[in-house]
């Protein structure tokens, strides 16, 4: 069997999974429906891999598999052998951000001298809409107090690693995608407590401090010693910059699964709107960030890619955070909901871009 050949097959597993699931729903008995609609999303995951204009959704998809997975048998990713999996989450996140700085180079920076209206404006869009967006979301909602902390948190977070892949498929600035994502991830120690304080104070105690000191180890040291590494190896380190994408795959998929089992009582109870709600910070990140963009009068290429770094949310690190506070279960929820949609919306996004060439000119760029 060659390897069309496989894919194919499991697009056909993935249909009969799927005609098996919707008719154990239709009779009632969607708790037994979880071996066929897990193979259903995997299988899917794989067949999508053999199909050039769905092969970006592969991971996404993927990603849901295993969050159904962590629905329906929760305990392996609970507690195995007595050690609970919950510990290995900043472990995790500290490894995806050392993979982040080894993969940059100081003369990423240097992005800032080229276009500075373009990093400034995307920063402040990404701090400024979003966590404006999740504290109105979750004020608007009545979640419990600790999960609308979660949603704030995700808004207030910097913008995922992700968001310069994207830009690429979309045919945007992927140097400006490069710069926002370091200089807002880098910010976050700083921004994210002060901003937690002030949208979320009302809904949990916020410790700013104590706060600070976790998101410089789970993000500062991590990133430095990546970019330590990457100056120190240079051409050395071509085997690092080959697997650490697979590794943060690795990590995240693990991430995920662990708070989708950790807090599987919460979403089954309210998943649907929590999603809505996730759902609509995302996309309201894409539309206010593309038109704050144009309305500062940057190009239609910048302000796809402020529009994507804007939306994006490093919901890993979020999961991360969360755990620091001793609140994976609850706080969050939101970030383990948060990776396949914005996974799915922004494979769909940049998929559309792709397909609508960018003609810059002067008019379009008054930085030209």
């Amino acid at each position: 069997m060659n390897k069309n050949q496989f894919y194919k097959a499991a697009l056909v597993l993935s249909g009969i999974s799927l005609i098996v699931t919707l008719v154990m729903i239709f009779n009632d008995s969607i708790a037994s429906a979880g071996p066929f609609f897990i193979t259903f999303l995997v299988a899917l995951s794989i067949g999508f891999r053999g199909i050039p204009l769905l092969k970006g959704l592969a991971f996404t998809v993927f990603i849901l598999g295993i969050s159904a997975t962590a629905l329906y048998y929760p305990a392996p990713f609970i507690e195995i052998n007595g050690f609970e999996l919950a510990g290995l989450i900043t472990p995790l996140i500290q490894l995806i951000m050392f993979g982040t700085g080894s993969s940059m180079g100081f003369k990423d920076f240097v992005e800032l001298s080229k276009s500075p209206k373009s990093v400034i404006v995307g920063v402040i869009a990404h701090f400024l809409i979003m966590p404006s967006l999740g504290f109105l979301l979750a004020k608007a909602n009545d979640f419990s107090p600790e999960i609308s902390a979660g949603i704030i948190l995700l808004g207030c977070s910097p913008t995922s690693v992700t968001a310069s892949l994207f830009s690429y498929l979309a045919k945007a600035n992927v140097a400006l995608a490069i710069t926002v994502t370091s200089l807002t991830t880098l910010l976050a120690p700083l921004l994210i407590p002060l901003l937690m304080k002030l949208f979320a104070g009302g809904f949990i105690e916020i410790d700013v401090l104590n706060m600070m000191w976790g998101m410089i180890k789970i993000v500062v040291l991590p990133i430095a010693a990546g970019l330590l590494i990457n100056k120190l190896l240079s051409t050395r380190a071509q085997w690092l910059h080959a697997w650490m994408p697979f590794v943060s795959m690795f990590g995240v998929t693990l991430i995920v699964a662990i708070i989708m089992a950790a807090g599987r009582d919460s979403i089954l109870n309210i998943g649907l709107m929590l999603l809505l709600v996730v759902l609509a910070l995302n996309l309201l990140g894409y539309l206010l960030g593309y038109w704050a963009a144009k309305l500062c009068r940057l190009s239609e290429r910048d302000a796809r890619t402020i529009a994507l770094v804007t939306g994006m949310q490093n919901a890993g690190l979020v999961s991360g955070i969360a755990k620091v506070m001793g609140k994976i279960a609850t706080v969050g929820l939101a970030s383990a909901i948060c990776g396949p949609i914005m996974g799915l919306t922004a494979s769909v996004l940049s998929s559309y871009w792709s397909g609508s060439p960018v003609k810059e000119d002067r008019k379009d760029n008054p930085e030209a």
